[in-house]
């Protein structure tokens, strides 16, 4: 998850595209709970390794507070976004700590995150130019940067759902692919664990 937050810059999420894609009916197709958690498998592909890197855990995206991305295997890691810092821990300690103020780009990366996990796409809209389809009740979304800086990060993102965001794929400019597939959705204060809670 580190190096997806760091390509990404890798959570925020010019119109100029709005036009090619129907923003309006996607959106209107998103639930939008302030308390939104669920399982998260991630695959990560590096350029010119053949075996994948693969790891899963538990997500939750809190309405006006934030992401927490809670890696269970292969080692735990937690990793709390908020618009103001990323933090990093290691059990309870905290073991990287970037904060907005001091690093610009940790807003910019805050806000996409955030803005994918809770498929705000008005959001993505101001970072990237968004091309894509309604197909019933599922869309799809193809995600392209506008400033050079994410650009070179990032090559290109694309999202798909229904009701929530199902999948997420990054493909890095330094030829990395990332593959995220979202599952066991629950929404509500229930969806929330109080450890989890108490780290937002």
């Amino acid at each position: 998850m580190k190096r997806l937050i760091f390509a990404l810059a890798v959570s925020a999420s010019c119109a100029v595209a709005s036009a090619a894609a129907p923003i309006a009916k996607i959106q209107a197709l998103l639930a939008k709970p302030t308390v939104l958690c669920g399982r998260f498998d991630q695959t990560k592909q590096l350029a010119g390794m053949k075996k994948p890197l693969a790891s899963n855990g538990r997500f939750c995206v809190v309405a006006g507070k934030g992401v927490l991305w809670r890696t269970l295997k292969p080692f735990p890691n937690t990793l709390r976004l908020t618009r103001d810092e990323i933090v990093s821990f290691q059990g309870e300690r905290v073991a990287m700590r970037l904060e907005a103020k001091q690093e610009p780009t940790v807003r910019m990366i805050n806000s996409v995150l955030f803005s994918l996990l809770s498929g705000d796409l008005g959001q993505l809209e101001t970072l990237f130019e968004v091309d894509g389809n309604v197909d019933g009740g599922s869309w799809n979304v193809a995600l392209k940067a506008r400033q050079p800086a994410l650009a070179k990060a990032i090559g290109a993102i694309s999202l798909d759902g229904g009701a929530y965001v199902k999948n997420i794929q990054i493909a890095e400019a330094s030829g990395d692919k990332t593959f995220i597939v979202f599952s066991e959705i629950k929404t509500g204060e229930g969806a929330i664990a109080a450890d989890e809670a108490a780290l937002l």
